[in-house]
């Protein structure tokens, strides 16, 4: 499996609203995408976090490269700062568990 986290603040209160109109059309993408296993979002310490899981790296970066997603992304470093990590897994993490190594390893995006 290839689990992705990813935490975004926005910068201001008109980058939250482009944030989301952007967010929330690339998150529904993402859970009709083949291969997505797990497909949630979550908000702590002002961040937005998504954590996905994937049957494999090659499903996770399909998405990745599709529409809506590069929308969103190509939006990212005006409304936005962030930290993502990827990396492969036996097991699909608990939240706990993905935002601990977030915290620990993520780059900035």
């Amino acid at each position: 499996m290839y689990v992705s986290v990813t935490g975004l603040k926005t910068n201001n209160l008109y980058a939250s609203v482009k944030f989301w109109l952007l967010t929330i059309p690339a998150f529904r993408a993402a859970q009709k995408a083949d291969g997505i296993l797990l497909c949630e979002n979550n908000s702590r310490n002002g961040y937005q976090h998504t954590l996905t899981v994937w049957e494999t790296k090659a499903h996770m970066l399909s998405y990745v490269r599709s529409p809506k997603h590069m929308k969103a992304m190509k939006a990212f470093p005006s409304i936005a700062i962030g930290r993502l990590l990827s990396y492969e897994s036996d097991a699909i993490p608990s939240w706990d568990e993905a935002l601990l190594k977030w915290e620990q390893e993520a780059r900035d995006g």
